[in-house]
Protein backbone atom coordinates (compact mmCIF):
# COMPACT_ATOMS: atom_id res chain seq x y z
CA UNK A 1 0.00 0.00 0.00
CA UNK A 2 1.36 3.41 -1.01
CA UNK A 3 -0.63 6.36 0.29
CA UNK A 4 0.19 9.98 1.10
CA UNK A 5 -0.11 9.41 4.82
CA UNK A 6 2.12 9.06 7.86
CA UNK A 7 0.87 6.77 10.61
CA UNK A 8 -2.49 5.11 9.97
CA UNK A 9 -3.77 6.21 13.38
CA UNK A 10 -3.08 9.88 12.54
CA UNK A 11 -4.77 9.99 9.13
CA UNK A 12 -8.03 11.73 10.08
CA UNK A 13 -6.46 14.24 12.50
CA UNK A 14 -3.74 15.29 10.06
CA UNK A 15 -6.19 15.68 7.20
CA UNK A 16 -8.41 17.83 9.43
CA UNK A 17 -5.37 19.97 10.24
CA UNK A 18 -4.62 20.43 6.55
CA UNK A 19 -8.20 21.41 5.71
CA UNK A 20 -8.27 23.92 8.56
CA UNK A 21 -4.97 25.46 7.41
CA UNK A 22 -6.30 25.77 3.85
CA UNK A 23 -9.58 27.39 4.99
CA UNK A 24 -8.79 29.88 7.80
CA UNK A 25 -12.50 30.55 8.36
CA UNK A 26 -12.92 26.99 9.65
CA UNK A 27 -12.56 26.17 13.32
CA UNK A 28 -11.60 22.75 14.59
CA UNK A 29 -11.86 20.67 17.74
CA UNK A 30 -9.68 17.57 18.01
CA UNK A 31 -11.10 16.17 21.24
CA UNK A 32 -13.80 15.33 20.40
CA UNK A 33 -13.32 15.79 16.65
CA UNK A 34 -15.51 18.18 14.72
CA UNK A 35 -15.15 21.21 12.47
CA UNK A 36 -17.39 24.24 12.10
CA UNK A 37 -17.69 27.80 10.92
CA UNK A 38 -19.56 30.79 12.30
CA UNK A 39 -22.26 32.06 9.90
CA UNK A 40 -22.60 35.80 9.38
CA UNK A 41 -26.03 35.85 11.04
CA UNK A 42 -28.09 33.79 13.48
CA UNK A 43 -29.61 30.85 11.64
CA UNK A 44 -30.48 27.19 11.90
CA UNK A 45 -27.24 25.22 12.17
CA UNK A 46 -26.89 22.37 9.68
CA UNK A 47 -24.62 19.55 10.88
CA UNK A 48 -23.69 16.26 9.24
CA UNK A 49 -20.92 13.72 9.52
CA UNK A 50 -19.95 10.10 9.20
CA UNK A 51 -16.93 7.94 8.65
CA UNK A 52 -14.00 9.59 6.90
CA UNK A 53 -13.01 8.39 3.45
CA UNK A 54 -15.87 10.05 1.55
CA UNK A 55 -14.23 13.45 1.11
CA UNK A 56 -15.14 16.11 0.31
CA UNK A 57 -18.27 14.86 2.11
CA UNK A 58 -18.77 16.22 4.76
CA UNK A 59 -16.13 18.62 6.06
CA UNK A 60 -15.39 19.93 2.57
CA UNK A 61 -18.91 21.36 2.49
CA UNK A 62 -18.65 23.49 5.65
CA UNK A 63 -19.11 27.17 4.89
CA UNK A 64 -21.51 29.94 3.98
CA UNK A 65 -24.61 28.56 2.30
CA UNK A 66 -24.02 24.93 3.21
CA UNK A 67 -23.01 23.04 6.38
CA UNK A 68 -22.35 24.77 9.68
CA UNK A 69 -20.45 21.83 11.12
CA UNK A 70 -19.32 18.28 10.45
CA UNK A 71 -18.21 15.36 12.61
CA UNK A 72 -15.64 13.02 10.99
CA UNK A 73 -15.22 9.50 12.33
CA UNK A 74 -12.29 7.25 11.60
CA UNK A 75 -12.19 5.91 8.03
CA UNK A 76 -15.51 4.17 7.29
CA UNK A 77 -16.39 4.33 11.01
CA UNK A 78 -19.23 6.33 12.52
CA UNK A 79 -18.42 9.35 14.66
CA UNK A 80 -19.41 9.05 18.29
CA UNK A 81 -22.34 10.76 20.07
CA UNK A 82 -20.02 13.08 22.01
CA UNK A 83 -18.68 14.49 18.72
CA UNK A 84 -22.19 15.25 17.48
CA UNK A 85 -23.35 16.57 20.85
CA UNK A 86 -20.39 18.91 21.33
CA UNK A 87 -20.63 20.12 17.73
CA UNK A 88 -24.33 20.81 18.14
CA UNK A 89 -23.69 22.81 21.29
CA UNK A 90 -20.94 24.81 19.59
CA UNK A 91 -22.89 25.78 16.45
CA UNK A 92 -26.29 26.46 18.00
CA UNK A 93 -27.04 30.18 17.70
CA UNK A 94 -30.46 29.86 19.32
CA UNK A 95 -32.27 28.92 16.12
CA UNK A 96 -31.72 25.18 16.57
CA UNK A 97 -29.65 22.40 15.03
CA UNK A 98 -30.63 20.08 12.18
CA UNK A 99 -28.65 16.85 11.76
CA UNK A 100 -28.39 15.31 8.27
CA UNK A 101 -27.76 11.59 8.73
CA UNK A 102 -26.82 9.08 6.03
CA UNK A 103 -28.67 5.84 6.62
CA UNK A 104 -26.02 3.61 8.16
CA UNK A 105 -26.79 1.85 11.42
CA UNK A 106 -23.89 3.29 13.44
CA UNK A 107 -24.50 6.84 12.22
CA UNK A 108 -28.22 6.59 12.94
CA UNK A 109 -27.81 5.26 16.49
CA UNK A 110 -25.12 7.79 17.43
CA UNK A 111 -26.84 10.81 15.89
CA UNK A 112 -30.13 9.83 17.58
CA UNK A 113 -28.32 9.75 20.92
CA UNK A 114 -26.95 13.24 20.24
CA UNK A 115 -30.46 14.48 19.36
CA UNK A 116 -31.77 13.23 22.70
CA UNK A 117 -28.87 14.77 24.64
CA UNK A 118 -29.25 18.17 22.97
CA UNK A 119 -33.00 18.12 23.50
CA UNK A 120 -32.45 17.35 27.20
CA UNK A 121 -30.27 20.49 27.33
CA UNK A 122 -33.07 22.58 25.83
CA UNK A 123 -31.52 22.92 22.37
CA UNK A 124 -34.11 22.85 19.55
CA UNK A 125 -32.97 19.93 17.40
CA UNK A 126 -34.14 17.91 14.42
CA UNK A 127 -32.88 15.03 12.31
CA UNK A 128 -33.30 14.01 8.68
CA UNK A 129 -32.25 10.65 7.25
CA UNK A 130 -30.93 10.37 3.69
CA UNK A 131 -31.57 7.06 1.90
CA UNK A 132 -31.25 7.85 -1.80
CA UNK A 133 -29.42 4.68 -2.93
CA UNK A 134 -31.93 2.58 -4.89
CA UNK A 135 -29.55 -0.35 -5.49
CA UNK A 136 -30.53 -2.49 -2.51
CA UNK A 137 -32.98 -2.54 0.37
CA UNK A 138 -30.98 -3.48 3.47
CA UNK A 139 -27.24 -4.10 3.23
CA UNK A 140 -24.24 -4.94 5.39
CA UNK A 141 -24.50 -1.67 7.33
CA UNK A 142 -28.12 -0.56 6.96
CA UNK A 143 -31.73 -1.32 7.64
CA UNK A 144 -33.32 0.11 4.52
CA UNK A 145 -31.61 1.98 1.74
CA UNK A 146 -28.18 3.56 2.04
CA UNK A 147 -27.55 7.30 2.12
CA UNK A 148 -25.07 8.27 -0.59
CA UNK A 149 -24.33 11.17 -2.97
CA UNK A 150 -27.84 12.65 -2.80
CA UNK A 151 -26.81 13.82 0.68
CA UNK A 152 -24.71 16.51 -1.03
CA UNK A 153 -27.83 18.02 -2.63
CA UNK A 154 -29.68 17.98 0.70
CA UNK A 155 -26.78 19.82 2.34
CA UNK A 156 -26.50 22.40 -0.45
CA UNK A 157 -30.19 23.23 -0.76
CA UNK A 158 -31.04 23.16 2.96
CA UNK A 159 -27.86 25.08 3.76
CA UNK A 160 -29.08 27.85 1.47
CA UNK A 161 -32.49 27.74 3.11
CA UNK A 162 -30.96 28.16 6.56
CA UNK A 163 -28.91 31.12 5.30
CA UNK A 164 -32.11 32.71 3.99
CA UNK A 165 -33.76 32.47 7.41
CA UNK A 166 -35.87 29.29 7.20
CA UNK A 167 -36.74 28.05 10.69
CA UNK A 168 -35.91 24.58 11.98
CA UNK A 169 -39.23 23.00 11.02
CA UNK A 170 -39.05 24.47 7.51
CA UNK A 171 -35.49 23.21 7.00
CA UNK A 172 -36.47 19.77 8.24
CA UNK A 173 -39.51 19.55 5.94
CA UNK A 174 -37.50 20.74 2.95
CA UNK A 175 -34.71 18.21 3.60
CA UNK A 176 -37.19 15.33 3.66
CA UNK A 177 -38.82 16.51 0.44
CA UNK A 178 -35.44 16.65 -1.30
CA UNK A 179 -34.55 13.16 -0.10
CA UNK A 180 -37.94 11.77 -1.16
CA UNK A 181 -37.38 13.12 -4.69
CA UNK A 182 -33.77 11.93 -5.00
CA UNK A 183 -32.37 8.63 -6.28
CA UNK A 184 -28.80 7.41 -6.72
CA UNK A 185 -27.09 4.33 -8.10
CA UNK A 186 -23.37 3.45 -8.07
CA UNK A 187 -20.97 0.98 -9.65
CA UNK A 188 -17.36 0.04 -8.91
CA UNK A 189 -14.70 -0.94 -11.42
CA UNK A 190 -12.19 -1.57 -8.64
CA UNK A 191 -12.13 -1.57 -4.84
CA UNK A 192 -10.78 1.02 -2.45
CA UNK A 193 -7.92 0.48 0.01
CA UNK A 194 -8.74 1.37 3.62
CA UNK A 195 -5.48 2.53 5.29
CA UNK A 196 -5.94 0.32 8.34
CA UNK A 197 -6.41 -2.76 6.13
CA UNK A 198 -3.68 -1.99 3.62
CA UNK A 199 -5.28 -4.02 0.82
CA UNK A 200 -8.32 -3.75 -1.48
CA UNK A 201 -11.62 -4.34 0.28
CA UNK A 202 -12.72 -6.76 -2.45
CA UNK A 203 -11.37 -8.17 -5.70
CA UNK A 204 -12.98 -7.98 -9.12
CA UNK A 205 -11.96 -9.91 -12.17
CA UNK A 206 -10.59 -7.89 -15.09
CA UNK A 207 -13.98 -7.76 -16.87
CA UNK A 208 -16.16 -7.49 -13.73
CA UNK A 209 -17.93 -4.57 -12.06
CA UNK A 210 -19.84 -4.38 -8.78
CA UNK A 211 -23.27 -3.22 -9.94
CA UNK A 212 -24.99 -1.23 -7.20
CA UNK A 213 -21.95 -0.83 -4.94
CA UNK A 214 -22.13 1.06 -1.63
CA UNK A 215 -19.74 3.85 -0.70
CA UNK A 216 -17.91 1.55 1.75
CA UNK A 217 -17.57 -1.15 -0.89
CA UNK A 218 -20.72 -2.99 0.19
CA UNK A 219 -22.08 -5.45 -2.39
CA UNK A 220 -24.73 -4.31 -4.81
CA UNK A 221 -27.23 -6.20 -6.92
CA UNK A 222 -24.62 -8.44 -8.51
CA UNK A 223 -21.20 -8.68 -10.06
CA UNK A 224 -21.60 -8.51 -13.80
CA UNK A 225 -19.42 -8.25 -16.85
CA UNK A 226 -18.41 -4.83 -18.12
CA UNK A 227 -19.01 -3.97 -21.78
CA UNK A 228 -18.66 -0.22 -22.33
CA UNK A 229 -19.66 3.07 -20.71
CA UNK A 230 -22.83 3.64 -22.72
CA UNK A 231 -24.21 0.19 -21.89
CA UNK A 232 -23.33 0.62 -18.22
CA UNK A 233 -24.99 4.03 -17.98
CA UNK A 234 -28.10 2.69 -19.70
CA UNK A 235 -28.30 -0.08 -17.08
CA UNK A 236 -27.79 2.34 -14.18
CA UNK A 237 -30.34 4.79 -15.55
CA UNK A 238 -32.91 2.00 -15.92
CA UNK A 239 -32.46 1.04 -12.25
CA UNK A 240 -33.06 4.64 -11.19
CA UNK A 241 -36.12 5.21 -13.36
CA UNK A 242 -37.79 1.86 -12.71
CA UNK A 243 -37.60 2.27 -8.94
CA UNK A 244 -41.21 3.09 -8.02
CA UNK A 245 -43.70 2.24 -5.30
CA UNK A 246 -41.16 2.21 -2.46
CA UNK A 247 -42.17 3.28 1.05
CA UNK A 248 -40.25 3.09 4.30
CA UNK A 249 -40.82 3.81 7.97
CA UNK A 250 -38.89 6.85 9.20
CA UNK A 251 -38.14 7.83 12.77
CA UNK A 252 -38.87 11.55 13.15
CA UNK A 253 -37.95 13.51 16.25
CA UNK A 254 -41.02 15.12 17.82
CA UNK A 255 -39.89 18.27 19.60
CA UNK A 256 -43.22 18.63 21.43
CA UNK A 257 -43.06 15.20 23.07
CA UNK A 258 -39.25 14.84 23.08
CA UNK A 259 -39.62 11.41 21.55
CA UNK A 260 -39.39 9.61 18.21
CA UNK A 261 -42.45 9.17 15.97
CA UNK A 262 -42.58 6.47 13.33
CA UNK A 263 -44.03 7.65 10.02
CA UNK A 264 -44.51 5.71 6.79
CA UNK A 265 -43.15 7.82 3.94
CA UNK A 266 -43.11 6.99 0.19
CA UNK A 267 -40.50 8.12 -2.29
CA UNK A 268 -41.83 10.28 -5.12
CA UNK A 269 -42.44 8.88 -8.58
CA UNK A 270 -40.19 10.28 -11.31
CA UNK A 271 -42.19 11.79 -14.15
CA UNK A 272 -41.42 13.27 -17.54
CA UNK A 273 -41.63 16.97 -18.34
CA UNK A 274 -40.19 17.94 -14.97
CA UNK A 275 -36.97 19.71 -13.99
CA UNK A 276 -34.10 17.60 -12.65
CA UNK A 277 -30.70 18.19 -11.09
CA UNK A 278 -28.29 15.49 -12.24
CA UNK A 279 -25.06 14.60 -10.46
CA UNK A 280 -22.37 12.34 -11.93
CA UNK A 281 -20.16 11.60 -8.95
CA UNK A 282 -16.74 10.00 -9.01
CA UNK A 283 -15.91 7.51 -6.25
CA UNK A 284 -12.33 8.69 -5.83
CA UNK A 285 -10.11 7.28 -8.59
CA UNK A 286 -12.13 7.84 -11.76
CA UNK A 287 -10.65 10.43 -14.14
CA UNK A 288 -12.84 13.49 -14.58
CA UNK A 289 -12.72 12.99 -18.34
CA UNK A 290 -14.44 9.64 -17.88
CA UNK A 291 -17.10 11.23 -15.66
CA UNK A 292 -17.99 13.55 -18.54
CA UNK A 293 -18.29 10.48 -20.76
CA UNK A 294 -20.81 9.15 -18.26
CA UNK A 295 -22.71 12.46 -18.20
CA UNK A 296 -22.93 12.40 -22.00
CA UNK A 297 -24.86 9.13 -21.91
CA UNK A 298 -26.95 10.19 -18.89
CA UNK A 299 -28.03 13.26 -20.86
CA UNK A 300 -29.04 11.06 -23.80
CA UNK A 301 -31.11 8.84 -21.51
CA UNK A 302 -32.77 11.84 -19.91
CA UNK A 303 -33.71 13.25 -23.31
CA UNK A 304 -35.29 9.94 -24.31
CA UNK A 305 -37.23 9.83 -21.02
CA UNK A 306 -38.49 13.40 -21.37
CA UNK A 307 -36.49 14.56 -18.35
CA UNK A 308 -35.20 18.14 -18.38
CA UNK A 309 -31.70 18.49 -16.95
CA UNK A 310 -31.70 22.06 -15.65
CA UNK A 311 -28.64 21.84 -13.37
CA UNK A 312 -25.74 19.40 -13.21
CA UNK A 313 -22.72 18.50 -11.11
CA UNK A 314 -19.86 16.42 -12.51
CA UNK A 315 -16.93 15.60 -10.24
CA UNK A 316 -15.95 14.01 -6.93
CA UNK A 317 -18.42 14.91 -4.18
CA UNK A 318 -19.09 11.70 -2.22
CA UNK A 319 -16.20 9.29 -2.66
CA UNK A 320 -14.98 5.94 -1.37
CA UNK A 321 -11.28 6.73 -0.80
CA UNK A 322 -9.61 5.55 -4.03
CA UNK A 323 -12.37 3.41 -5.51
CA UNK A 324 -12.60 3.51 -9.28
CA UNK A 325 -16.28 3.92 -10.07
CA UNK A 326 -19.16 6.32 -10.46
CA UNK A 327 -22.60 7.07 -9.11
CA UNK A 328 -25.49 8.81 -10.83
CA UNK A 329 -27.97 10.91 -8.86
CA UNK A 330 -31.22 12.43 -10.10
CA UNK A 331 -33.20 14.95 -8.07
CA UNK A 332 -36.69 15.84 -9.27
CA UNK A 333 -36.60 19.52 -8.33
CA UNK A 334 -39.27 22.15 -7.84
CA UNK A 335 -38.85 25.93 -8.13
CA UNK A 336 -37.97 26.34 -4.47
CA UNK A 337 -35.23 23.70 -4.65
CA UNK A 338 -33.75 25.23 -7.81
CA UNK A 339 -33.73 28.73 -6.35
CA UNK A 340 -31.95 27.51 -3.23
CA UNK A 341 -29.55 25.36 -5.25
CA UNK A 342 -28.55 28.49 -7.20
CA UNK A 343 -27.99 30.52 -4.02
CA UNK A 344 -24.37 31.49 -3.22
CA UNK A 345 -22.16 28.92 -1.52
CA UNK A 346 -18.56 29.16 -0.31
CA UNK A 347 -16.90 25.96 0.89
CA UNK A 348 -13.66 24.11 0.18
CA UNK A 349 -15.35 21.80 -2.33
CA UNK A 350 -18.25 23.84 -3.72
CA UNK A 351 -18.27 27.59 -4.43
CA UNK A 352 -20.41 29.78 -6.66
CA UNK A 353 -22.30 33.07 -6.58
CA UNK A 354 -21.41 36.14 -4.55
Amino acid sequence: MKKLINRVEDVVKEQMEGLALSRPELQVSYEPRFMWHQPKQKQVALVSGGGSGHEPLHAGFIGEGMLTGACPGEVFTSPTPDQMYECGQKVNSGEGVLFVIKNYTGDVLNFETAVELLDADGVPVGAVLTDDDVAVKDSLYTAGRRGVAGTVLVEKIVGAAAAKGYDLAQCETLARRINDNCRSFGVALSACVVPAAGKPSFVLEENEIEFGVGIHGEPGIERRSYQDVDTLVDQMFAEIMENTGYSRTLRIWNRDSSDWDEVVSPIADFTADRDYIVMVNGLGATPESELYGVFRQVARNCEKAGIRIVRNLVGNYCTSINMEGVSITLLQADEEMLSLYDAPVSTAAMTWGK
